[in-house]
């Protein structure tokens, strides 16, 4: 199951990268510049085919985005359909299309998850804030813990559980507690402390049993004003909670996207933040500065390998936690794709308002070229220094 819910949200992925692009196809159309090719993934081209209206079509070696690519994209070029001769208007709708269709996306499912069935992501403890819903119609359906992490040394360690385990039940030779909540778990290993009980879980869409022996309590108080505070069963778990809307479900998905995007703007605040203080640690030559600003970024950030790794985690939680992370990743992709940086849409609209608005004539074709490539190249290096963090963080 989780294999193929992996497949399934990696075709939804990749289905982002193609609602983007189709934005920006579409409308190029509808405003008369021509899109000379459709590509998925950056050059070098592994594949290609030109159709009967001159557009190519084309498949690429690196798989970490799109483009579609139209006639005379120079802000000096003025050929009939080119990008270049099209009104300031019409560039920014072309631009701003790839960003409308990912928002798009995102709040529609959002919408029908919130439907059928919405994860809760937000929450308190982990976000200062509780997921938006409509509380008069919300109700939950569903509700289960996950193992999570889990602290070496520990019962649940000895006993071979996996992060991604989920508690079904827990029982002795009198009772059996059925487990829903993250205070039932903690409530029922502090009731069997000491004892031998039979764990209960779900792993890999099976159901199995296992014999563990539970810390008791004296050890686990004892162990409380230490370096090293034990638990119980020894697992920092997971609520998974699923809830239902259902005349508030459009209401419920755009009040959900403001949070996810305010948090991804926090983020990426925290991350500059945090690079700001590596950056001046080493002019400083304060290590503290420099290990605290690196750490602050790194947990800020991830890149195709982090995506890569939250999609095979969604599988495992099901189909509802699945594409809920296709819906946040497509509302991350239309915001950041609205940063005023050079190499991405909003950067392009900046430059074309600098040079219609500002200049008041059109923009060289190699102060062009100079200033969208060297954000291309910041963009590709930003993506592999991404991409060792996110190796490093997995192994």
């Amino acid at each position: 199951m989780q294999v193929a819910l992996f497949i399934l949200a990696f075709i939804l992925f990749v289905g982002l990268v193609l609602a983007h692009e189709w934005g920006h196809f579409i409308i190029a159309k509808r405003n008369g510049v021509v899109p000379e090719e459709f590509g998925l993934g950056f050059p070098p081209q592994a594949w290609s085919k030109k159709l009967k209206s001159g557009l190519i079509l084309s498949l690429n070696w690196l798989p970490i985005g799109g483009f579609v690519k139209l006639r005379g994209e120079h802000d000096s070029d003025k050929r009939p359909g080119s990008f270049g001769a099209a009104s300031l208007r019409a560039k920014a709708k072309i631009l701003m299309a790839g960003v409308a269709a990912n928002a798009v996306v995102g709040v529609v499912l959002l919408t029908i998850l919130a439907a059928v069935g919405m994860p809760v992501l937000i929450t308190k403890d982990f976000n200062s804030v509780d997921q938006f819903t409509v509380k008069s119609d919300t109700k939950v359906t569903r509700q289960q813990v996950e193992i999570g992490q889990i602290l070496s040394g520990s019962p649940a360690a000895k006993a071979g559980l996996s992060s991604t385990d989920t508690v079904v039940s827990l029982a002795n030779n009198q009772r059996k507690v059925a487990i829903y909540t993250v205070n039932q778990l903690h409530d029922a290993t502090a009731s069997f402390a000491g004892q031998t009980v039979r764990l209960a879980y779900r792993h890999d869409g099976q159901t199995l049993t296992k014999n563990i022996h539970l810390l008791n309590a004296a050890e686990v108080n004892a162990s409380q004003s230490s370096d090293n505070p034990k638990g119980y069963l020894g697992v920092a778990p997971n609520q998974l909670t699923i809830q239902r809307s259902t005349w508030s479900s459009p209401i419920v998905a755009l009040g959900l996207s403001g949070q996810f995007v305010w948090l991804t703007l926090q983020g990426i605040g925290h991350a500059f933040g945090g690079l700001g203080s590596w950056i001046a640690g080493i002019f400083s030559g304060n290590h503290a500065a420099q290990t605290n600003g690196a750490a602050q970024a790194e947990n800020q950030v991830g890149g195709p390998v982090a995506i890569m790794e939250i999609l095979w985690h969604s599988g495992d939680l099901g189909l509802n936690f699945t594409l809920a992370f296709i819906a946040v990743i497509s509302l991350t992709l239309a915001l950041i794709n609205i940063l005023p940086l050079p190499a991405l849409d909003g950067g392009r609209l900046l430059l074309s308002i600098i040079s219609r608005r500002l200049m008041r004539r059109p923009m060289s074709q190699a102060a062009e070229e100079r200033i969208v490539g060297t954000g291309m190249a910041l963009l590709f290096l930003l993506i592999i220094l991404i991409t060792t963090v996110d190796v490093k963080r997995s192994f």
